[in-house]
């Protein structure tokens, strides 16, 4: 069999595909503020959207769904990993490795490209560089790993003691001022600018996130966060779980209402004790309210994982899930689409609603968008095609020539 040959319709696991379309839907809302927003907006921990109705939709959206999707969308990227490593070794064991190199460089072109171009807040390049590290690990003990998973649960409170200790107020007092330069640079670059000027904006904004000490410790702490799910991933998906969900079905029920209790009582937290620390700088209390929030994230994530692939196991629920399948099997095109999307309806140079929408009307806009827009159109592109577009041109930039695409799943007639 060609390596650069389809997965036949028998090899996909779509379970794996309704995950991963939910996570693009948790993606979206999440996305949505950033998309309509500065992400330097209310670095001095006040608000944009004081009105109760706003603002509890803003408190409700970040408990239930901040870190948890992205999180979700790491985890299968793991879990990816092994299985697309394990087919190409299988299909061509002395190049798999060079193989999957390429495979992370194109994707790290995509994402400098979404990034400098469409939107700052990428996520893709992150993938792509902890990619690398699986590589490296691809062969390390189980034991191994999980230190590594533990150590990265670790770093939050080791981050938030060191930042008690040596980020002083006049460090705070810059940062907020630095921030509040950049809102007034996106508010004229994106919301009054022209497409050339957000891309400019796009490019300094995100070299800016790395070219400090400060704001690289930050980001640095999202990529630990993004490390730790997508290590589980990897344990998931080398382990053979998923080959193993009926024998492993009462473990997840157990394991499904134990994560929603640990998760709810997190959030809860981190949601109303975080409401009376909004103001910036380090504090001890935001260590408790860090770890609340990193446990919220990891433990939601996974009770959304087993009530999907608990519900996902019967065939009704697969039949309902197959429009959000479609989604999932599309996961870059939708993805790329849904900045491409936000940033039309917001940016000066689309629609101009930039900083007029709220909370409340982000979350339903992009509940919207994503089942009367992007579910109904990775159905009829799949129908017609094996691959969404840039899943198509991400094949052809790994293997290096076009791969033979099977007959579409569903008819387009």
């Amino acid at each position: 069999m060609n390596p650069t040959d389809s997965v036949a319709p028998s090899e996909r696991i779509v379970t794996l595909d309704i995950v991963r379309g939910f996570a693009l839907l948790g993606i979206f809302i999440m996305n949505m503020p950033g998309f309509s927003t500065s992400f330097w907006a209310e670095a001095d921990g006040s608000r944009l959207w004081n009105d109760p109705l706003n603002k509890y939709a803003e408190i409700v959206r970040d408990m239930l769904f901040s870190g948890k999707f992205n999180s979700m969308f790491s985890l299968l990227f793991g879990i990816g990993f092994t299985i697309q490593l394990g087919r190409v070794v299988a299909r061509d064991a002395d190049g798999a490795t060079g193989l999957y190199v390429r495979r992370l460089a194109a994707l790290m072109v995509f994402a400098l490209l979404h990034v400098c171009v469409i939107w700052t807040g990428d996520v893709l390049h992150i993938y792509a560089v902890l990619g690398f590290g699986l590589l490296l690990l691809r062969k390390a003990s189980d034991r191994v790993i999980i230190g590594l998973i533990i150590a990265t649960l670790l770093w939050p409170p080791i981050s938030g003691t060191l930042r008690i200790i040596f980020m002083n107020p006049e460090i705070v007092a810059a940062m907020v001022a630095d921030a509040k330069v950049w809102e007034a640079s996106n508010n004229l670059a994106y919301g009054r600018g022209s497409f050339i000027d957000a891309v400019r904006e796009h490019s300094a904004e995100f070299v800016h996130f790395y070219d400090s000490l400060w704001r690289a410790w930050g980001i640095f702490g999202f990529w630990v966060q993004m490390t730790t799910t997508m290590l589980i991933g990897f344990l998931i998906g080398r382990g053979g779980w998923l080959q193993r969900i009926p024998e492993l079905m009462p473990a997840i029920k157990r394991w499904q209402w134990r994560l929603l209790g640990i998760g709810i009582a997190c959030s809860l937290f981190f949601g109303i004790v975080g409401e009376q620390y909004r103001f910036p700088g380090p504090h001890p209390m935001k260590l408790l309210i860090g770890m609340a929030y990193v446990l919220s994230r990891l433990a939601l994530m996974l009770f959304y994982v087993l009530t999907i692939v608990r519900v996902a196991q019967l065939p009704i629920w697969q039949s309902r899930f197959s429009g959000i399948a479609a989604a999932g099997r599309m996961p870059l095109s939708n993805y790329i689409l849904q900045s491409i999307i936000g940033t039309a309806i917001f940016y000066g140079w689309g629609l101009g609603y930039w900083g007029q929408v709220g909370p409340a009307a982000e979350l339903l806009l992009a509940i919207a968008i994503f089942f009367i827009v992007q579910v109904p159109l990775s159905i009829w592109w799949l129908a017609r095609f094996e691959f969404g577009p840039l899943e198509y041109l991400w094949r052809l930039l790994t293997y290096g020539r076009r791969p033979r695409a099977l007959a579409p799943l569903v008819s387009p007639h």
